[in-house]
């Protein structure tokens, strides 16, 4: 009847062309003959990469929190250097002002001890200074005096005129 309508010139408003249907059948059969075998092999490979990727991932965080403890306990490390250091300093500066302070106080006691032998020897010199004076003047005392009197004199006069020339030159002075 097709073919008669056809030879009328009667063309129908929608044909039908068996050859679209059959090659739209066989694209719907290659589809489902290459989703059962070729998109399960696809999906089974896309599926390993991202867990491979998963895993990568996974790692570098881990890495980056190892790298994130190490540098943290680097900086503790530093920090604790830092302070060791510093107490070193100052320790250094507490020995160095002890030694400072003991080696002035060993010089002031020497010095003290050399002023208290000067003083010593002045006055040691000054008394065996004052007695060559004394002898001397005793001397020269006893040769006017024997000179004067034109006598002896004992030596108990000798002694009190000693005395008594003494007494006079230190009121004078």
């Amino acid at each position: 009847m097709s073919n008669l309508m056809l030879s009328l010139g009667y063309m129908p408003f929608v044909g039908i062309d068996w050859t679209v249907v059959a090659q739209l059948l066989n694209t719907l059969i290659l589809f489902l003959i290459l989703k059962k075998i070729l998109f399960v092999k696809v999906k089974t490979m896309i599926d390993e990469r991202q867990a491979e990727v998963d895993r990568i991932y996974a790692d570098a965080e881990a890495a980056q929190a190892q790298a994130s403890l190490l540098k943290e306990h680097y900086d503790q490390s530093l920090a604790g250097a830092r302070d060791e250091a510093q107490r070193i300093v100052i320790e250094a500066r507490k020995n160095a002002e002890n030694q400072a302070e003991a080696i002035l106080a060993d010089a002031r006691t020497e010095v003290t001890a050399l002023r208290e032998r000067a003083d010593a020897d002045i006055a040691a010199e000054k008394k065996k200074a004052a007695g060559e004076i004394k002898d001397e003047i005793s001397e020269i005392a006893i040769m006017i005096a024997e000179k004067v009197v034109e006598r002896e004199i004992t030596p108990e006069d000798h002694l009190r005129l000693i005395a008594d020339f003494i007494d006079r030159v230190g009121e004078e002075r």
